[in-house]
């Protein structure tokens, strides 16, 4: 679905998928007997019951989470002048980056960014059309994409706290002071240094990029994009979930193969973690096994 306008009215979107009742019972039983039942030659997998679901919107929805970068006919894609704007927001917060550096670009916050690209020439001044952009997609509700989770981040100008974080050291990555912190020291100290902080904290201008860079990778497909990276404000990482992968890894991290490392065995067989989107979740989310929920 083209949007008729750059961010259209509320209208003018697909429907959101329902879940409803039935359906949570459904995806409760299979979360339950994936939970009881790990995967052995013996057990099918959850991939291979859940199709025998008969409910057409289940499958969607299932068919659109399992692949989650394949184009859909009901998703949201900017038109030509909001595809023009995004390809200028996306280099403009890639320079920013670039700037300020990556670790620093994760605490940033909306009002700091505009300061540093306004100082910067390297970075240039948001227009007042970029600004307006970065708003409505902040305030669009994100189920409109295909998104189910809850916002965490209702202002678009919130900020972090510098004394309620602290760095991690040889990661460039940073992590809230209380649980998050102790939980991260925790895991490191019972899985031993081949356990890697690969995100921690991500302020609303890193959500911004990281969302946006991926709409614009696939032509402005904006439930695309949500599929794999929450819309700006509804990241768990701005209020203390986190990353974490195998040293050595890479990209790896970041993809299904990071279920065949002994650091995901190891966190999985001893229980020692819960993971925020697991397979089949009901949030409008990928698989992503390297996700720490809290």
């Amino acid at each position: 679905m083209v949007l008729g306008s750059t961010l259209a009215p509320l209208e003018g979107f697909a429907k959101p998928i329902e879940i409803h009742a039935s359906h949570e019972k459904i995806f409760h039983n299979l979360e339950e007997l994936e939970d009881n039942n790990p995967q052995t030659s013996d057990t099918p997998a959850l991939t291979k019951i859940a199709p025998k679901i008969d409910d057409a919107h289940i499958k969607d929805y299932l068919t659109k989470i399992r692949n989650p970068d394949r184009y859909h006919a009901d998703d949201i894609i900017l038109d030509t002048k909001g595809k023009q704007l995004l390809d200028a927001v996306v280099k403009r917060l890639g320079r920013l980056q670039e700037t300020v550096g990556h670790g620093n670009f994760c605490i940033f916050d909306f009002d700091t960014s505009i300061q540093a690209a306004r100082r910067h020439p390297a970075i240039g001044e948001f227009t007042k059309e970029e600004l307006d952009f970065l708003e409505e997609t902040f305030c669009r509700d994100a189920k409109d994409y295909g998104f189910m989770g809850d916002k965490q981040i209702n202002k678009l100008t919130a900020g972090i706290n510098e004394r309620d974080f602290s760095k991690i050291p040889y990661t460039g990555n940073y992590l809230f002071k209380g649980e998050s912190q102790r939980k991260f020291a925790e895991l490191q100290k019972r899985v031993g240094e081949e356990l890697i902080l690969t995100s921690g904290i991500r302020g609303i201008t890193k959500q911004f990029y990281l969302f946006l860079n991926k709409a614009y990778l696939y032509d402005g497909n904006l439930s695309l994009a949500s599929r794999s990276l929450a819309p700006p404000g509804y990241s768990f990482h701005a209020t203390g979930d986190f990353d974490v992968g195998q040293r050595g890894f890479g990209g790896g991290n970041f993809s299904v193969r990071f279920i065949s490392t002994p650091v995901f065995h190891f966190l999985t067989s001893k229980g020692y973690v819960e993971y925020r989107y697991k397979k089949d979740n009901m949030l409008g989310v990928r698989y992503e096994p390297w996700h720490i929920k809290l």
